[in-house]
């Protein structure tokens, strides 16, 4: 098990043990961490599980693919640290990572 933090907008705080393999959108609402919606269950088409990777850990998350750069222009509060959570494959590089999470979540549709 790899263990994830995620931190909502206004501090909370969810330490959660997630399966390498599965990704952090996954992680999130199986645990039922708040603020991460997956409208389209991980397919990358809504943006909806947006959250920010720490620079000291991007290149362990990997580089967003050029689909998910096109997902993210629609994502609220975007930032240079922004990620779709479903596109981000939970490995044993990221025990330990903290994972925030945008004040709301907004895209295709919104």
């Amino acid at each position: 098990m790899v263990a994830i933090t995620y931190v909502t907008h206004d501090g909370q705080r969810y330490c959660v043990d997630v399966s390498a393999g599965m990704n952090l959108m996954e992680g999130a609402t199986l645990n039922m961490v708040p603020g991460v919606d997956g409208q389209c269950g991980g397919i990358c088409s809504c943006a909806t599980c947006h959250c920010y990777v720490p620079a000291s850990w991007q290149s362990r998350a990997g580089l967003a693919a050029d689909g998910e750069r096109q997902m993210l222009e629609h994502a609220k509060h975007r930032r240079d640290d922004s990620r779709l959570g479903c596109q981000v494959v939970i490995t044993d590089a990221l025990d330990g990572i903290e994972i925030h999470l945008p004040p709301e979540q907004g895209g295709i549709g919104d």
